[in-house]
């Protein structure tokens, strides 16, 4: 079985590769191991040239920090490891399919591919849903449970001016 990504066809599932399949038993292990009283059952690691550079589990309870997810906290590590934002050539683990927040971080971060364990219907069986957030993604502003309202403001595009006039402003 393949799926188009950025890079083309690639295979959706990795079963005959040792070396990820090695990576992945590492994340689960961490993720059995949070799950156990640190944390949520989470992890994610991230790999670049064949090597470790960052891990993560599951925060939220322990920091106090609804964004503490273990991939967002892998991609904080990973672009401090590596003393850039972009982490094109990096390989994200993670002991689930990501929920919508953090498949966004992985795109804003360029992550080249991910892996992943579970998924979100072992995750939503488990208690954790994140259909309600795939669902309201998809609904127009109006219609969403959260509700979204613009304010009109005459100087709403002049963040955006001043990022334009920014010569050393760094494109991201």
């Amino acid at each position: 079985m393949t799926g188009s990504g950025r890079w083309g066809v690639m295979p959706l599932v990795a079963e005959g590769d040792p070396v990820r399949q090695a990576w992945m038993e590492q994340c689960i292990a961490d993720a059995v191991k949070n799950a156990g009283g640190a944390g949520g059952p989470f992890a994610a690691l991230i790999v670049h040239d064949g090597s470790l550079i960052a891990s993560g589990a599951n925060g939220v309870t322990t920091q106090l920090d609804p964004t503490a997810h273990a991939e967002i906290l892998a991609i904080r590590a990973a672009a401090t490891a590596l003393g850039r934002f972009n982490l094109t050539g990096c390989e994200l683990f993670t002991s689930c399919e990501p929920c919508p927040m953090c498949l966004g971080a992985v795109y804003w971060a360029r992550i080249d591919r991910v892996y992943f364990a579970a998924t979100r219907f072992e995750a939503a069986a488990a208690g954790f849903d994140d259909m309600h957030l795939y669902n309201e993604l998809c609904l127009p502003l109006s219609q969403r449970s959260l509700p979204l309202v613009q304010i009109a403001h005459a100087d709403a595009r002049a963040p955006f001016d001043a990022w334009n006039r920014n010569s050393s402003r760094v494109p991201y």
